[in-house]
């Protein structure tokens, strides 16, 4: 159950016309939310084809424009574009005079908070940051996966409760984060979550090497449960030969993996040496097993670098 206090009507956003900058993964999802709520997607601006029929399955009858003509026809205007692309672009609308006094700037990017909106700012516009905590596939399936999910939200006090609104009507959960910990709190994300992507994918191949059929038959429900047990009690679920301190199957592993895997070695050694840390600091992994198991660590590092 939400423990989000839902704003007071006068505080909701009246309904707005909406425009979309960047036709990626984000902004058409977000847009078609915003249309659930009642609010208008008017505009569109994308330049690949693949962008170009995201927004047509996503938003159908939008016609895509130019950016400034988005921002001409918005009340609402999307920034969802690449981290390393905004501040520029921001740059170049307030510039140009395509931003306009009184319209709400959205930006979704993690990295930065409100501040990379300031030229906007300058020139009137309403800058808000908002975040969706969540991967995204560029299909309708986003727009659900929405409800419940967290958004990191950053706004000037004035418009906070605006900035909290406009998430609740997309079905997600505003949480709060200050400017200076945008870095950080993207940096947690992005260890979480697309880190978990790459070990996911080395293990399906791994698995099909060793002749497993269906590696994702197979990896769903064992990850399924670790994501549940490290979610609900932290390092308490670490389980595995590292958090054992079994150093002869971790030496079995890097072996193996310097075989059929070589590019995995670094990887595993990593996470393995994170793993025994967080182990040790816990008192899970006993300090008597350690020593062998770090030593084994070690040795496989030298062996990268011979």
């Amino acid at each position: 159950m939400s423990t989000v206090q839902q704003p007071d009507p006068k505080d909701r956003p009246a309904r707005l016309t909406v425009g979309v900058v960047g036709a990626g993964r984000v902004g058409p999802a977000l847009a078609a939310s915003l249309q659930l709520a009642g609010h208008r997607p008017v505009a569109v601006s994308a330049v690949s084809d693949a962008s170009r029929k995201r927004a047509a399955q996503l938003l159908p009858d939008v016609p895509v424009l130019t950016p400034a003509e988005v921002l001409e026809r918005s009340e609402l205007v999307l920034l969802t574009v690449p981290d390393d692309a905004l501040p520029d672009l921001v740059e170049g609308l307030a510039a140009t005079g395509a931003v306009r006094q009184g319209q709400l700037l959205v930006h979704t990017s993690g990295r930065y908070g409100a501040r990379v909106l300031d030229p906007a700012l300058r020139v009137g516009a309403l800058p808000l940051a908002l975040h969706p905590a969540m991967t995204f596939t560029g299909t309708p399936v986003d727009v659900q996966r929405l409800a419940g999910c967290s958004f990191g939200v950053t706004a000037p006090d004035e418009l906070r409760l605006a900035a909290e609104a406009l998430v609740i009507e997309m079905g997600g959960e505003p949480e709060w984060i200050a400017e200076e910990s945008r870095p950080l709190y993207h940096a947690a994300l992005a260890l979480g979550a697309n880190h978990l992507v790459t070990l996911v994918a080395q293990a399906m191949e791994l698995l099909r090497a060793a002749g497993v059929g269906a590696p994702d038959r197979m990896l769903g429900p064992l990850l399924g449960a670790a994501l549940d047990n490290a979610l609900r009690s932290g390092d308490a679920a670490l389980t595995g030969p590292v958090a054992r301190g079994d150093a002869g199957t971790v030496a079995a592993h890097v072996a193996e993996l310097r075989t059929h895997a070589p590019g995995a070695v670094a990887g595993y050694l990593a996470m393995a040496r994170a793993t025994a840390d967080r182990a040790l600091a816990h008192g899970l992994l006993k300090p008597e097993l350690a020593e062998d198991l770090l030593g084994v660590l070690a040795h496989g590092t030298e062996g990268d670098a011979g």
